[in-house]
């Protein structure tokens, strides 16, 4: 039986993400804490988006969720604490942002959080958060026309990878002679064991309790599983690897690792570390 073997919350979109024990499933992605996954965002003087493809020490910054504060640490910073509540709606400062193709109205922290991330990436930019009355769908081409909500993710609310599909990579990269390189390069939000490798390319959906999750897109990967999360620079590619038998003709021939999803009903379901998830293949 297939088990939930970890689930990653990622506060700010391409900064380091929380191990969790248990999450929440909303139709926007994880939630833990009433923190969302990518609630928040950095972004450069023109209001776009940043991410570890052009700053990969942005691995390095990491959150934690305290009582009432998201608490941020990178090396060689003085430790930040961003408010989670709010702002009154007279002291709101909004920024229209841009994450790819997307412009949607944020909340722009304040300066001083501005200065402490330009100082920790060494280029001028602001955290902003998502405002609870922006819109911002995942393409229907691959939701069946549905309205599916998502944050500052890169497009869809979830993302899912086997573990048998990194080990199937890491034994091609070992017998290369090379590393064997950890799931986080990937970033998901749920990894299941005890699935072959890329099953996930092949279920129809997931069962975990209550809720059910559907795969919808594979996942193109860009050159971001390069970098290392625990140093903040950029090593070793395996998409060459990966090239020889991951392209995909559903997504152009793009190299795909993983599968984005959706939440298909259970909204609210807390979900745990250690589960069964059932898995209904389409074939």
């Amino acid at each position: 039986m297939p088990i939930l073997t970890e689930l990653n919350l990622y506060p700010i979109k391409s900064c380091a993400g929380i191990s969790l024990r248990e999450a929440t499933l909303t139709p926007a992605g994880l939630m833990s804490e009433q923190i969302y996954d990518r609630e928040w965002m950095i972004v450069d003087e023109n209001g776009d988006a940043l991410t570890q493809r052009e700053y990969p020490k942005m691995a390095l910054i990491a959150p934690r969720i305290k009582a009432d504060t998201l608490e941020l640490r990178s090396p060689g910073m003085l430790r930040l604490e961003v408010p989670l509540g709010l702002p009154a709606p007279e002291d709101e400062k909004l920024i229209r942002v841009q994450v790819w193709d997307d412009q949607v109205d944020a909340y722009d922290c304040d300066d001083t959080t501005a200065l402490w991330f330009s100082n920790a990436l060494g280029v001028k930019c602001r955290l902003v958060r998502f405002h609870p009355d922006a819109k911002r769908y995942s393409n229907k081409e691959w939701t069946e026309g549905a309205d599916v909500p998502t944050l500052f993710s890169d497009g869809f609310p979830m993302l899912v990878i086997g573990s048998g599909s990194l080990e199937d990579l890491n034994e091609k990269l070992v017998a290369q002679g090379r590393s064997a390189i950890p799931m986080n390069r990937f970033r998901p939000n749920l990894v299941f064991s005890d699935i072959a490798p890329f099953e996930e390319d092949f279920a129809a959906s997931y069962q975990l309790g209550a809720a059910a999750l559907k795969p919808v897109k594979p996942c193109p990967r860009c050159p971001m599983p390069s970098v290392d999360q625990a140093t903040g620079e950029f090593s070793a590619d395996p998409l060459d690897i990966l090239g020889t038998y991951r392209a995909n003709p559903k997504v152009d021939g793009s190299i795909t690792f993983g599968m984005n999803a959706v939440l298909l009903n259970g909204e609210g379901t807390v979900i745990r570390v250690g589960q069964n998830v059932d898995v209904e293949l389409a074939f």
